[in-house]
């Protein structure tokens, strides 16, 4: 059933997460990296225990973003690891977004889950040295007005960064309201985040929120950043150790006349639930 989410002196509150999971893995120190890394290419028995508890984080949210996610192979156990969050974290909306597909290896992603229902999903084809990264871009329509939001994972490389913000900001301009969120692999004062900000209407009320690396977070590499006419009452990180990243968090204050029904499935997905119907498709 659809519900009228929070408002406060008229304006609805939009709650938005972002969130790199690292494919399930909890990492606790640097050794781990080395100790571990096996879990990027083999399934883990822990994996879809840690995006439970992630799940349980993400579902009193709005919208969320994920970064590093699969879309089903070996070492997710062939299961969809954003269709399971959106299970999991009962939200009756999501998409996924493969940018690297390595066969049955690995199937590296993007994905967005989604209380409200998206007037339109589609993928951008981001530019870079290496062909394969994209941005998922979901748009809401309300009153005959518009709001974008956008997940992205950019590449480690300056150069490739800076010919991506370029792109983005383009894609920016082009809607009234805007949010971008992800792991952006730079800092605030980066010049390629300098670059986005100075060609768009973007901003980020808080430009020191350190979220990696989760045990000791030193670095501000994932970012949410919205639009002048939005309205930011509240952002920090949340103290969540199911990856090597922390999530970050944000309340947004919707410009007036702007309003959406949050929906939610009718029944609660158990994991056993989930993973009995995943068996039973697969085995058809």
């Amino acid at each position: 059933m659809p519900q009228k989410n929070e408002t406060r002196a008229g304006a609805q509150i939009l709650r938005i997460l972002s969130y790199n999971v690292q494919v399930g893995i909890k990492t606790s120190r640097p050794h781990q990296y080395l100790t571990g890394s096996w879990r990027h290419v083999l399934p883990c028995a822990k994996r879809l225990g840690n995006l439970d508890l992630a799940a349980q984080v993400m579902k009193d949210f709005d919208i969320v973003g994920v970064q590093e996610v699969d879309a089903g192979s070996l070492r997710s156990n062939f299961i969809n690891l954003t269709e399971y969050l959106s299970e999991r974290g009962n939200f009756p909306y999501w998409h996924h977004q493969v940018n690297r597909r390595f066969g049955r290896l690995a199937q590296h992603s993007n994905g967005l889950l989604s209380h409200f229902h998206p007037a339109e999903v589609r993928d951008l084809r981001l530019p870079g040295l290496i062909p394969g990264r994209q941005a998922i871009l979901a748009r809401y329509d309300s009153g005959g007005d518009t709001l974008a939001v956008i997940v992205v994972h950019l590449a480690l490389s300056r150069r490739a960064r800076l010919m991506q913000m370029d792109y983005l900001a383009d894609i920016v301009n082009s809607y009234p309201h805007a949010v971008i969120m992800g792991d952006m692999n730079c800092r605030h004062d980066s010049k390629e985040m300098q670059h986005l900000i100075r060609h768009t209407r973007l901003h980020e009320p808080i430009k020191d929120l350190h979220t990696f690396p989760s045990w000791r977070p030193q670095h501000n590499i994932d970012h949410i950043l919205v639009t002048s006419e939005l309205t930011v009452s509240k952002v920090r990180e949340l103290e969540h150790f199911g990856s090597d990243h922390l999530p970050m968090m944000m309340e947004v204050r919707l410009p007036e006349g702007m309003e959406f029904h949050r929906y939610q499935r009718s029944k609660s997905v158990t994991s056993n639930d989930y993973l009995q119907h995943h068996d039973e498709f697969s085995e058809r």
